[in-house]
């Protein structure tokens, strides 16, 4: 599956938005690393108890999911991250019509804890902050991705 191509000047624009809500300086990194640091700096935000910006957090959410996906290529399984994106991954039975008998759908927070391993996915399912249906929905074997 192919990764969504980013401007990375929007998502610098949005980090450094971000960045200066928080009181601190600009993003100075390469290009190649402002989607990871996008990802750092909205799990920072949550941390704190506080709202990332909505672009912000979309695009680290994106990140992260399209990572998943080209770590477990497929489309058995379909992981929503309302109201940022979905992607399908996980290779097996493909599916193409109506809604996927493999849904996993969590909230932004938990997806990138998830994805970045400060979450397991036990913690996350026995805390009621996944919603996962299906044979294959579960995505331990996958997380965190690289």
């Amino acid at each position: 599956m192919a990764t969504r191509k980013f401007d990375a000047g929007k998502v610098r624009a949005a980090l450094d938005t971000q960045l200066a809500d928080l009181g601190e300086p600009a993003y100075d990194g390469p290009d190649a690393g402002v989607l990871d640091a996008a990802v750092h700096v909205v799990l920072g935000v949550y941390e704190k108890g506080l709202r990332p910006g909505r672009e912000l957090a979309r695009f680290a959410v994106r990140h992260l999911l399209d990572r998943l996906a080209a770590e477990a290529p497929g489309r058995t399984v379909e992981v929503r991250v309302p109201p940022f994106a979905a992607v399908q991954c996980v290779a097996g039975p493909r599916h193409t019509r109506g809604t996927p008998p493999n849904v996993v759908e969590t909230d932004p927070h938990t997806w990138l804890a998830l994805a970045t391993g400060r979450l397991s996915w036990a913690e996350a399912y026995e805390a009621g902050k996944i919603s996962a249906s299906g044979l294959r929905a579960d995505l331990t074997e996958y997380l965190p991705v690289r």
